[in-house]
């Protein structure tokens, strides 16, 4: 540089200042603007919380706040029922601000006029006997009132405590709970998706699977650089990497006093070569996903960091390798996208099995009829309401004195792709409100019509006297178990099903419950998941066919971890409708201002890593109706589930049909039990499959991780026992 071009650049360094300083001004200013805005709006919030009906949701809402936000600023608006804010130990953190915008609040108000709904009765069945087989089709009895139960003392539902769920609201209100959101629509996908360039990675023998071919590789410390330098140089332009043995994420674990912070400390080991990728667009930081044992890392060169991404993903998403080395695992790859290619020409294996499965699904969006132009998402108020009160699979494990303290035996019964069976109907439209008096005026029959429906129910349940079996709806409860099955007669409580349940509650063939009707939605029934899961089940049946009867061992192996990965496919497909708050991971430089809102992850000399609650988003695939209404059939399945020969019911399986006190666990698609059940197994999805049998007797487990060592060993003595 000579002296000329160095006066030049001093000039124009004079020039950059004034305009910095200028710039800086401004923000101070904007700044001063911004703090006296927002003390005005903390003063009128404050304000507002001396209104008598104030509520801190709506009050969130008009301020642009959190209902924590809100809370903090006006205490008294605070949403948690009063016993739950007494008996709290310490504050709710900032992870759990979302949960209170969904607890109603405290003030005590007048119940709605409810209906008692119609007592739903059938033949009772012999328990110790596969059930009699039914008519084709069952005429509903004439609405009356349901069997009167003797005052008895509430019992308690959970040692946490109840916890109360949002309602419909009346007025004006109440119209958004009945509405879709203007210009959201599920459309078919008008292009193709790319494949990305994949890998598989033994990351404890240091075996990489590259195409037709497999290399050794050296991965040094196994950190997220080493292990990309290493399989860049391999296989160059490779852009996802699945690690199908040796979980270097969890190397060091026992530095950190949780895993995830091991997880997250790994993701964000430093390298010279590497960075975080940060994405671009709607991905703008979206960063590493931190997760305890499938966690995402997300990688772009130093040197180059905007350009294209290499992702370090879980091989456990899809199916657990349970030993398959990596070239089995690249051939199950290979089955599962050759047997979604029979039923989608433009199938594409993404990132993970939630991503693939709502594509293909966008795919079946039919192009003629009532929803060739796609399917409405439905208003951030009903979707939130779905969020707050549809519950996912059952997961229980019952408890002494209701089974005996030695088990007998333990016998596992697993339903066979079980939600599978669950698609051929589901809500679409904008659904109608049903109040309490509209369902007392229904006529019986059309009150059966209705729980039949494709339906949501607020309901208050009561578990009738000389009740001794299993709970059939679930109560909402603090804590992390959230839901609850009570099952102790005179019990009462208040929560949401689907019609599915609520119907079984009343017609099952021990005991009707009673059952008061507080207010429902009722959708319109369709078949928006019909062709997706018709699709996916033909798939996974040529898998499973595969994996019986190929000639070599290897291709067997691959077929049933395809057939497990359609599975997965399918779950997790659904459960992404269900569109719950999102939770956004990613990782701020020290030194710079974090975002607003975030939980603190773990922190180096260099990161720290955090997550927040985003919230809803403006998803055109956000159907949390979908899956509430499968996961609720799903619930009332593991109860009582027909087997049908056509349309003639020629049996009964599932809870109900088994002895009181024989059910130990429920684990959403599968049951415990304290001997072998008749049941048929043919098969076909939704089937009760046996799956282990662990001779007694047996201590009953106090905890969930008991049952799971317990369930290990039962299935291996069956395997045993099945290959004498």
């Amino acid at each position: 540089m000579d002296r000329k071009t160095y006066t030049a650049e001093l000039a124009g360094l004079r020039e950059l200042r004034a305009g910095i300083a200028a710039a800086e001004k401004q923000v101070a200013a904007a700044r001063k603007e911004l703090d006296r805005l927002a003390a005005q709006r903390s003063r009128r919030v404050a304000g507002l919380a001396g209104y008598e009906g104030a509520k801190a949701d709506a009050i969130a809402k008009a301020a642009g706040l959190s209902v924590g936000d809100v809370v903090r600023i006006a205490p008294l608006l605070d949403p948690t029922p009063a016993a739950v804010r007494a008996a709290a130990p310490a504050p709710v953190p900032v992870a759990e601000v979302a949960e209170a915008e969904e607890v109603a609040d405290p003030a005590p108000v007048a119940e709605p006029p409810a209906a008692v709904a119609p007592a739903l009765t059938r033949p009772a069945a012999v328990l110790e006997q596969p059930a009699p087989a039914e008519a084709p089709a069952e005429q509903p009895t004439p609405a009356v009132a349901a069997p009167v139960v003797p005052a008895a003392p509430v019992h308690p539902v959970a040692e946490a405590g109840p916890r109360e769920l949002p309602t419909l609201p009346e007025g004006p209100a109440g119209a958004r709970f009945e509405a879709v959101t203007i210009g959201l629509l599920s459309k078919r996908p008008n292009f193709t998706q790319q494949a990305r360039s994949t890998v598989f990675l033994d990351a404890a023998a240091g075996m990489l699977a590259v195409r037709d071919q497999v290399v050794r590789v050296d991965l040094g410390a196994r950190t997220p650089g080493e292990i990309l330098d290493a399989v860049l140089a391999t296989a160059p332009g490779t852009e996802r990497v699945y690690i199908t043995a040796g979980a270097p994420w969890h190397d060091g674990a026992e530095r950190y006093s949780t895993l995830k912070d091991a997880v997250a400390a790994w993701l964000n080991t430093p390298s010279e070569r590497w960075t975080t990728a940060v994405g671009s667009g709607r991905d703008k930081l979206a960063g590493h996903f931190v997760h305890q044992r499938q966690p995402v890392g997300r990688y772009a060169p130093t040197a180059a960091p905007d350009s294209g991404t290499t992702e370090i993903r879980s091989m456990g998403e899809w199916f657990d390798p349970d030993g398959a080395d990596v070239v089995t695992c690249r051939q199950a790859f290979t089955l599962l996208w050759q047997a979604l290619r029979r039923h989608w020409d433009d199938a594409v294996l993404m990132g993970s099995p939630s991503q693939t499965g709502r594509d293909l699904w966008s795919r079946t969006v039919p192009a003629t009829g009532k929803w060739a132009g796609g399917y409405p998402v439905l208003s951030e108020e009903l979707r939130g309401l779905l969020h707050a009160t549809g519950g996912q699979g059952r997961t229980e494990l019952v408890l002494p004195p209701r089974v005996p303290e030695q088990l007998p035996a333990l016998v596992e019964y697993d339903r066979t792709f079980a939600y599978a069976k669950h698609l051929w109907k589901s809500p679409v439209g904008t659904p109608r409100r049903i109040t309490a008096a509209a369902f007392a005026a229904m006529t019986g029959a059309e009150q059966v019509k209705a729980l039949m429906s494709c339906s949501h129910w607020n309901v208050k349940v009561t578990v009738p006297q000389g009740w001794n079996h299993v709970g059939l709806l679930p109560a909402p409860v603090t804590g992390d178990r959230a839901w609850v099955y009570p099952s102790e007669p005179g019990t009462t409580f208040t929560t949401w099903a689907g019609g599915a349940e609520v119907h079984l509650a009343l017609s099952n063939h021990l005991m009707p419950w009673k059952v008061e009707i507080l207010g429902g939605l009722l959708f319109e029934d369709g078949k928006p998941l019909d062709e997706w899961g018709k699709r996916l089940k033909s798939a996974w049946a040529d898998l499973t066919n595969l994996s019986r009867m190929h000639g070599d061992d290897r291709q067997r192996t691959a077929a049933y971890l395809a057939s497990r990965a359609v599975r997965a496919v399918l779950l997790f497909g659904l459960g992404g409708f269900a569109q719950r708050p999102r939770l956004v991971s990613g990782t701020t430089p020290v030194g710079e201002t974090l975002p607003a809102g975030v939980e603190i992850l773990g922190r180096d000399d260099q990161v720290v890593t955090w997550q927040r609650q985003a919230g809803f988003s403006r998803d055109p695939y956000a159907h949390p109706e979908w899956a509430a209404y499968v996961w609720s059939g799903a619930r009332a399945a593991l109860l009582d589930m027909r087997y049908r020969q056509g349309k003639e019911v020629i049996g009964h399986a599932g809870a109900l049909h088994a002895k009181p006190g024989t059910v130990v666990y429920f684990g959403t698609d599968g049951i415990a039990l304290t001997e072998r059940q008749p049941w048929p197994y043919r098969g076909e999805p939704g089937d009760y499959l046996l799956k282990g049998h662990l001779t007694g007797p047996v201590e009953h487990p106090t905890s969930q991780e008991q049952y799971l060592k317990l369930r290990g060993l039962g299935r291996a003595e069956l395997a045993a026992e099945e290959t004498r």
